[in-house]
C-alpha cells in the first residue's frame, strides 16, 4: 500500500517519499509558553503524535522536533505580571505542557529546542540573510525583504499585491516595504535582550523555527506541521527566509490541522470560551479527549461540546467492554492454532488503508468498531481458542498503539509494586541491561506472573489480572 498525505503547499494529496529511505525528519511548531494550553493547542499535539506513530508503524525512524517559544511579547508581559523572570515562567509552563500532553498519550519528542537556547544559530541565520541581501537593518531592527524572495506567498497561495492591500500587513515607517517582516527586534527599556551584531534585542517569531529546524534537522526536511492558523504568516515567512538563506527547499510536505470551535463558535479569548486542556482531562480523561479528537479527520474543523464528548465516551466504552470481555474469556480458551487469521488480515488491511489515506483516523476508528463486532461475535461462541484470543488482542494493541489510545481492560489497578517492576524491566530492556531484565522476569515468575516478549511488546500470560498490561505498553 502507498501512503498519501495532503500537502498544503500543492493543495493536493501526494505520495509520501522521505528524503532518506527509512528515516523521516519532522518539525512541529510548539506552544508559546506563557500559560496553560487550551484544547486548540492540544489538537496538533495529538494529531502529529499520531502521524509520527503511524510513520513508525510503517517502519520509519522519525526524528520529531517540537520547539518551545520561550521569549516574546506575551511571555514578557506574563512574567512581569507574575513577578518572575522569563526562564522561571517558561519553565513552569513547559512543565505544564509536558504534563498535559503526556496525559493525552503524546510521546516525548526527539528534541525540544528552546528559542533562548538557540540564539547563536538564530543570529548566524539572520546575518546570512543580511549578507545575501535578503534582510536589512533599520533603527536596531532587522527586516526580511519579502519581495526579493520571488516565491513569497506560495504556501498560502496569495500574491504580494493581495498581501500588501490586505489588513494583515503591518504598517511601519522603519520598513522599506509594508510586506517586510521582522527578523530581529530592538530591545525596549527594562526588557530581556541578547547581544548581536545588529544591537541588543531578541528574534522575531518566524526566524526562530527556521533556525531551530536547520540546527536539528538540516536545511531540507520531510514534514513541517502545525495548526491551520500558522499557514500565514508564520509558515509562509519560514519558507521565505529558510529558502533564501539555504538555497534549498525548506520542507517537502506541509501539514496543517483544522480549527476547533466551541459549541459552534470560534474559540476566542474575546468571547471568553477558551477551554483549557487540563480542565477537560480532569473532567473526562486524556484517552477520551484524544479519542474525541481523532474521531474527526485532522484537516476538518472540529466542534467541541460536552454533549459530543459524551457521545464519544459511549463509543470508547464499547471498545473497552470488548477488550475486557476478550481478557475474561482468555482463561476459558482451549489450545489450537489461530483460526481467525483471515479476519485479522482483512481488518488490518482496512485499518492501514484508512491511515494511508492522509492519516484518516476517523476511518481507522470505524475499522476498530468493525473489529469490535467481529470479536464480540467470536466471543459469543461456546468454545474459543486461546490462540485466537491472543491474535485478536495483538491486533487491537497494534491499532491502539498507532492511535495512542491506552484502553483500560480491567477496572482494578495493578499492584503498585508489580507494576513498577514491569516498568523497570521495560527500561532495562531498552538500555540493553538484559541481566536485570531476566532477574525481574524470574522474580515475577515466582509470583505466577509469566512474561512473554513479542515483536509487539511484552505480554503477561497465564494470569488474567496481568493481561491488561499488553494494552498499555
Amino acid at each position: 500500500m502507498t501512503l498519501r498525505l495532503y500537502n498544503t503547499l500543492t493543495r493536493q494529496k501526494e505520495i509520501f517519499n522521505s528524503i532518506e529511505t527509512d528515516k523521516v525528519s519532522m518539525y512541529v511548531c510548539g506552544p508559546t509558553v506563557y500559560n496553560y494550553i487550551h484544547i486548540g493547542n492540544a489538537r496538533p499535539a495529538i494529531v502529529f503524535d499520531t502521524v509520527r506513530r503511524y510513520l513508525e508503524y510503517r517502519g520509519y525512524r522519525v526524528t520529531y522536533v517540537l520547539n518551545f517559544t520561550d521569549v516574546d511579547d506575551k511571555i514578557i508581559r506574563a512574567a512581569k505580571e507574575e513577578g518572575m523572570d522569563l526562564k522561571q515562567l517558561s519553565d513552569r509552563y513547559i512543565a505544564a505542557y509536558q504534563e498535559d500532553v503526556t496525559r493525552l498519550g503524546v510521546r516525548e519528542a526527539t528534541v525540544y529546542p528552546r528559542v533562548t537556547e538557540s540564539m547563536d544559530e538564530i543570529i548566524t541565520f539572520i546575518q546570512t540573510l543580511i549578507d545575501k541581501g535578503f534582510a536589512y537593518e533599520s533603527e536596531g531592527d532587522v527586516y526580511f525583504r519579502a519581495r526579493k524572495f520571488e516565491a513569497y506567498g506560495k504556501l498560502s497561495h496569495q500574491s504580494l499585491d493581495d498581501l500588501q492591500s490586505g489588513a494583515r500587513v503591518e504598517v511601519d515607517e522603519r520598513k522599506e516595504d509594508p510586506i517586510d517582516f521582522a527578523l530581529w527586534k530592538k530591545a525596549k527599556p527594562d526588557e530581556a535582550y541578547w547581544e548581536s551584531p545588529f544591537g541588543h534585542g531578541r528574534p522575531g517569531w518566524h526566524i526562530e523555527c527556521s533556525a531551530m529546524a536547520k540546527e536539528h534537522l538540516g536545511e531540507t526536511i520531510d514534514i513541517h506541521a502545525g495548526g491551520q492558523d500558522l499557514t500565514f504568516p508564520h509558515h509562509e515567512n519560514e519558507i521565505a527566509q529558510s529558502e533564501a538563506c539555504n538555497g534549498h527547499p525548506f520542507s517537502h510536505y506541509w501539514m496543517h490541522n483544522g480549527y476547533i470551535n466551541i459549541d459552534n463558535e470560534k474559540m476566542s479569548k474575546s468571547i471568553g470560551n477558551v477551554v483549557l486542556a487540563r480542565e477537560l482531562i480532569d473532567q473526562y480523561s486524556g484517552v477520551l479527549l484524544r479519542f474525541f479528537m481523532l474521531s474527526v479527520h485532522y484537516r476538518s474543523p472540529i466542534n467541541f461540546s460536552h454533549e459530543l464528548i459524551k457521545q464519544s465516551e459511549q463509543g470508547l466504552k464499547r471498545i473497552e467492554n470488548t477488550v475486557k470481555s476478550l481478557i475474561e474469556r482468555s482463561d476459558t480458551g482451549i489450545s489450537g492454532k489461530v483460526s481467525v487469521a483471515k479476519e485479522i488480515d482483512d481488518l488490518t488491511r482496512k485499518f492501514e488503508a484508512a491511515m494511508d489515506d492522509d492519516f484518516n483516523t476517523a476511518n481507522a476508528i470505524a475499522v476498530i468498531f468493525d473489529a469490535v463486532k467481529v470479536i464480540n461475535t467470536y466471543l459469543a461462541k461456546q468454545v474459543v481458542l486461546s490462540a485466537d484470543l491472543e491474535a485478536y488482542a495483538d491486533m487491537l494493541k497494534r491499532f491502539f498503539d498507532v492511535l495512542g489510545l491506552e484502553i483500560e481492560a480491567e477496572e482494578e489497578l495493578l499492584d503498585e509494586e508489580i507494576d513498577q517492576l514491569l516498568v523497570e524491566r521495560e527500561e532495562a530492556r531498552k538500555n540493553r541491561d538484559f541481566n536485570r531484565a531476566d532477574e525481574i522476569r524470574d522474580q515475577l515468575k515466582a509470583e505466577n506472573i509469566i512474561l512473554e516478549d513479542t515483536a509487539n511488546g511484552t505480554r503477561c500470560v497465564g494470569v488474567k489480572q496481568w493481561k491488561k498490561y499488553m494494552f498499555y505498553r
